[in-house]
């Protein structure tokens, strides 16, 4: 019986159109540009977040797969990344996203209103003195798919 819905469940797939299919299924995978759009203070957000851009890598097959992958930061949520206070869980999940080609990138507004410098922030840090909200538009206007988990 298992065998029987197996065997009909791969019919079902197999006639499903190719818009359908998933993108990883293919000879040739899509490589994605995405950004990832956080402003909300909580540390678990944070996190939260970070996690989901490290499944996303993951889950697309690696890092070979992105063409471009921000996170663009502003609001509260920059707190979190002031390096005399980051937490270390925090740091090392950026650190290993980072080497994968994450752009981590910090509004220049809310660097001035909070009393930020650049030198206070991670390493690899771009500031976007335009805002946050502004290189979000831009980035979609480029064609990357917009994400804020």
């Amino acid at each position: 019986m298992r065998a029987l819905i197996a065997l009909a469940a791969a019919v079902l797939v197999a006639l499903l159109p190719p818009s359908v299919q998933a993108s990883h299924l293919k000879e040739q995978p899509k490589k994605h540009k995405v950004v990832y759009h956080l402003d909300e203070a909580g540390l678990d957000k944070v996190k939260f977040v970070l996690g989901n851009i490290e499944n996303h890598i993951r889950g697309v097959g690696g890092p070979e797969h992105v063409e471009a992958i921000e996170l663009v930061v502003h609001g509260p949520a920059l707190r979190n990344f002031v390096t005399a206070r980051l937490d270390p869980a925090l740091r090392a999940a950026l650190d290993r996203l980072q080497s994968q080609g994450l752009a981590f990138g910090a509004c220049g507004n809310t660097m001035k209103a909070f009393n930020i410098t650049l030198a206070e922030l991670p390493q690899g840090t771009r500031p976007l003195p335009q805002g946050g909200v502004v290189r979000v538009m831009e980035l979609q206007e480029q064609g990357f798919v917009y994400i804020r988990p």
